[in-house]
C-alpha cells in the first residue's frame, strides 16, 4: 500500500516495487530463511523445521513439520511438488515424498555426492523429477523415483569448480573453475543428459592471492529477447569495488553451443551493484548512490567492430519510495512505515525479484513506462524502445498521437519512425502468410532487415491502428492541413516501400483531407500519376465529392474504367446522371448487352421524358429480344413499357413504310431522326448472334 506523499512523486520514478508483496517470517535467531529462484518460492524453517517449515510463493502457502536433523543448509520442492529435497550437510541430500493432502511421508531417502572428498556447493531441480547436484569436485545428475524412494545416477561430469550459478528459463549452469576462477563453462540440462558448451574466460585483471577474480554475486543468468545471457559485473582492471568504475559485460548464447560476449553495459560508477531483467531490460542496482539504470541491448549502440557498447537509456532514477502497512490492534491504528530501498539486507534474484529477508517481504520490481517517456528525449529512440515492451501498445499509440501535436517540430523524424513500424508490420504480415501457406514469401521492400529474427519482440502496429488511432485523429486547429497531407502521404510512402498493400481507407483520407483544403489542384496530380491507388470504395467517394469538386465525377469513371471489372458500377453511374445512351454504347463496347437489365433502361429513358430516347431503348431491347428468341412483348413486366410506346408512337412505324410521297411529311422526319439516333447506338447483324 501507498502513503499520500508516495504517490505524490509518482512522475519522478521509473521503477517501482510490487504493491502487494508476498510476505513471508523474517530472519531470527530461531528462524532461518531459504529462497528457491526456479519455483520462486520462500521457506521460512523455524528450529531447524521441527517447529514448523512455512513455504510462501505466488500460488503456495503451505505448511508442515519435519524432524530435527539439524540445521538446514538448502531446501527445494520438485517442479511438480511430490519431492521435497533438503540439505543438512556438505555431502548428501534428503528426499521426503510430499501430498497437499496428507503431507510429508515419514519415510526418507538420500543421495550422497559420488566425488570422494566432494563438497556440495548446492542442488537444483532440473526436468521432471531429475536433480542436479554441483559439487566442487563436478556435477551429478540423479534420477528419483518418489514410488519406489530410489535414486539413479544419469549423469556425472568431472570439473574443478568454484561456485555455480543455474538459469530455470533456459536450464543452463554456469561453473567457475581455475585457480582465480576467471575460466567458465556453461552445461545445458536436458532431461537425463548434460552438454557442454564451449569455454570462456573472463579477463583476470589485478586480483589478489587468495582471491577469485569472478564471485557468483557478480553474475546474473537471463534469457533477454528470447536469448540465454550471462550478464557479468566487471570493475576496471586493477581497481576494486570502492575506485575506479564498473561495467557490465553481456555474453549470448548462441544455438545452445557457442557462447560470444556481445555487449558492454556502461555504469561509470563504482561500488556494489545488483542485476535484475525485467521485460527483456537490463536493471542494474546501485547500492551507494541508492539509483538504478536501465539498459535496452535491442536498442542501437556504439560498435568497437566486435562488442556492442550501451549506454542507459534514460538517467539514473532511485526505485519509487515505498511504505509497508504495519498492522495495529484495530483497523483504524494500522499506519505505514518507509522501507529503506537498496537495503544491505536487500538480495536480489532473477529475472525480477528483490528479497528483504530481514523485513520478510519479496517485492518484483516493476517498469513504469509513463515515466520513461518523458526521460528518453529522442523521440525515435523512444519509439523504438516503446516497440519492445510488452503491453505497451496503447503508450506507444499515445506518444505517436503526441508527436502528431508536435509538427513539425520532428518532421524529419516520422519518416523514420514510420519505417521503423512498418518494417515490423511488414514481418509480421510475411509471418502470418508463411502460417498460412507453409511457405516463404519473396521480400521486395526495399528498407526491411534482413535479420528480422526479433520482431516477435517487437508491438505491431498495422494500418489499422495507425487510421483509428493517429491518422484520423488530427485537429486542423493546431496542425495545418497541408502538414496532415504530407503525414499520410509519407505513411503511405513508407508502406508502399515495405510491400505492404495501402487500405483504401487511407487514401479515402488523403482525398477528403486535400477537398477539405480545397485543394483540388493536388488531388487531380495524385489521382492523375496515380499516387492513389484505384478502387471501387475511392471511386464511389469520388462521385459523392462531384457536388465540390466537379470534376471528381470524370475521375471517378477514369478510375472504375481502368479497374477493368467495374462495369455494373460505371453503368450505374452514368444512368444515376441520366446519360442512358452513353451507357448503351459502353454496355455495347464492353460486351455486356445479353447481362445488362432492359427494365432498368426502359425506366431510366421512361422517366426523362424524351421520346426520341425512349423509342431508341425500347428499340434496341427489342431488338435484342428478337435475336435472341426471347418475349419481350409479352412478357407482363414489360407491357408499362409496351404500353408506354404504344401511346407515343401509335401508327408512326406504319406510316413510316407508307409510299414516299405521303403528306404526313412530319412523322415520317421524326421517325428518320429516330432511327438515325437509334442505329448510332447499336448495329445488329444477325449472323453475329447465331
Amino acid at each position: 500500500m501507498e502513503t499520500a506523499e508516495q504517490e505524490s512523486h509518482d512522475d519522478n520514478y521509473y521503477l517501482e516495487l510490487s504493491s502487494d508483496p508476498i510476505r513471508f517470517e523474517s530472519v531470527s535467531s530461531l528462524t532461518n530463511v531459504f529462497f528457491d529462484d526456479s519455483k520462486q518460492q520462500v521457506f521460512a524453517v523455524r528450529s531447524g523445521g521441527v517447529t514448523g517449515v512455512l513455504v510462501k510463493g505466488p500460488n503456495q502457502n503451505i505448511n508442515f513439520r519435519m524432524e530435527d536433523k539439524g540445521p538446514v543448509i538448502s531446501i527445494k520442492f520438485s517442479p511438480d511438488m511430490n519431492i521435497l529435497a533438503v540439505q543438512h550437510n556438505n555431502f548428501s541430500v534428503e528426499f521426503i515424498n510430499y501430498s497437499p493432502i496428507t503431507g510429508l511421508d515419514n519415510i526418507e531417502y538420500s543421495q550422497s555426492c559420488k566425488g570422494k572428498n566432494a563438497t556440495i556447493l548446492g542442488f537444483v531441480w532440473t526436468h521432471g523429477n531429475e536433480i542436479l547436484l554441483v559439487t566442487d569436485y563436478g556435477v551429478e545428475l540423479f534420477q528419483i523415483n518418489p514410488e519406489k524412494r530410489t535414486v539413479r545416477v544419469l549423469k556425472c561430469l568431472s570439473l574443478g569448480v568454484n561456485w555455480f550459478v543455474f538459469c530455470p528459463q533456459s536450464y543452463l549452469v554456469l561453473l567457475s573453475s581455475g585457480t582465480i576462477g576467471n575460466q567458465m563453462q556453461t552445461l545445458h540440462v536436458t532431461p537425463g543428459n548434460l552438454h557442454k558448451l564451449t569455454k570462456f574466460e573472463v579477463e583476470a585483471g589485478a586480483t589478489k592471492q587468495g582471491k577469485l577474480a569472478v564471485y557468483e554475486r557478480d553474475v546474473a543468468l537471463a534469457v533477454v529477447y528470447g536469448m540465454p545471457c550471462i550478464i557479468l559485473l566487471r570493475h576496471q582492471a586493477g581497481t576494486n569495488r570502492s575506485t575506479g568504475t564498473a561495467s557490465v559485460h553481456v555474453y549470448t548464447v548462441h544455438k545452445m553451443t557457442t557462447i560470444k560476449r556481445s555487449h558492454i553495459l556502461k555504469l561509470d560508477v563504482s561500488g556494489k551493484f545488483a542485476i535484475n531483467v525485467v521485460d527483456n531490460l537490463i536493471i542494474v542496482h546501485h547500492q551507494t548512490t541508492k539509483t538504478s539504470m536501465i539498459f535496452d541491448i535491442m536498442l542501437p549502440g556504439v560498435s568497437d567492430g566486435t562488442v556492442m557498447h550501451h549506454t542507459s537509456v534514460a538517467p539514473a532514477k532511485s526505485i519509487k519510495p515505498y511504505s509497508l502497512k504495519v498492522p495495529g490492534k484495530t483497523l483504524s491504528n494500522q499506519t505505514y512505515e518507509p522501507c529503506q530501498l537498496y537495503s544491505p539486507n536487500w538480495v536480489v534474484f532473477q529475472p525480477n525479484i528483490i528479497i528483504d529477508a530481514k523485513l520478510g517481504c519479496l517485492w518484483y520490481i516493476e517498469l513504469k513506462l509513463d515515466v520513461l517517456i518523458e526521460l528518453i528525449t529522442d523521440k525515435v529512440l523512444l519509439v523504438e524502445f516503446l516497440m519492445q515492451r510488452t503491453n505497451a501498445k496503447h503508450i506507444l499509440i499515445q506518444v505517436l498521437q503526441n508527436f502528431m501535436m508536435q509538427l513539425p517540430v520532428i518532421l524529419m523524424n516520422m519518416p523514420v519512425i514510420f519505417d521503423k513500424l512498418n518494417s515490423v508490420y511488414r514481418n509480421y504480415l510475411e509471418s502470418e502468410i508463411q502460417n498460412q501457406i507453409g511457405t516463404p514469401v519473396q521480400n521486395n521492400a526495399k528498407s526491411v532487415s534482413t535479420a528480422a529474427e526479433n520482431y516477435k519482440y517487437k508491438l505491431e502496429l498495422n494500418q489499422s491502428d495507425m487510421y483509428s488511432h493517429i491518422l484520423s485523429k488530427f485537429s486542423e486547429n493546431t496542425i495545418e492541413p497541408k502538414m496532415i497531407v504530407w503525414v499520410l502521404l509519407e505513411y503511405i510512402r513508407s508502406l508502399a516501400e515495405h510491400g505492404i498493400p495501402v487500405q483504401h481507407y487511407l487514401h479515402e483520407l488523403v482525398i477528403t483531407t486535400l477537398v477539405q483544403r480545397k485543394a483540388y489542384y493536388q488531388l487531380h496530380q495524385l489521382l492523375q500519376y496515380h499516387v492513389v491507388a484505384d478502387s471501387k470504395p475511392l471511386a464511389c467517394l469520388l462521385l459523392s465529392l462531384e457536388n465540390l469538386y466537379p470534376a471528381a465525377h470524370q475521375l471517378a469513371l477514369d478510375m472504375l474504367k481502368r479497374l477493368g471489372n467495374a462495369h455494373e458500377e460505371i453503368i450505374e453511374v452514368l444512368l444515376s446522371k441520366g446519360h442512358i445512351l452513353p451507357a448503351l454504347r459502353y454496355v455495347r463496347s464492353v460486351g455486356m448487352v445479353e447481362q445488362v437489365s432492359d427494365r432498368k433502361f426502359l425506366e431510366a429513358a421512361k422517366a426523362t421524358g424524351d421520346a426520341t430516347l425512349f423509342y431508341s431503348v425500347f428499340k434496341f431491347f427489342k431488338q435484342r429480344s428478337l435475336c435472341n428468341a426471347t418475349a419481350f412483348t409479352k412478357g407482363e413486366r414489360y407491357q408499362p413499357y409496351i404500353q408506354h410506346y404504344k401511346h407515343l408512337f401509335e401508327g408512326m412505324d406504319n406510316s413510316s413504310n407508307s409510299d414516299t410521297n405521303s403528306n404526313d411529311t412530319t412523322v415520317s422526319s421524326v421517325l428518320r431522326a429516330i432511327n438515325s439516333q437509334f442505329d448510332s447506338i447499336v448495329t445488329w447483324n444477325n449472323t453475329e448472334h447465331i
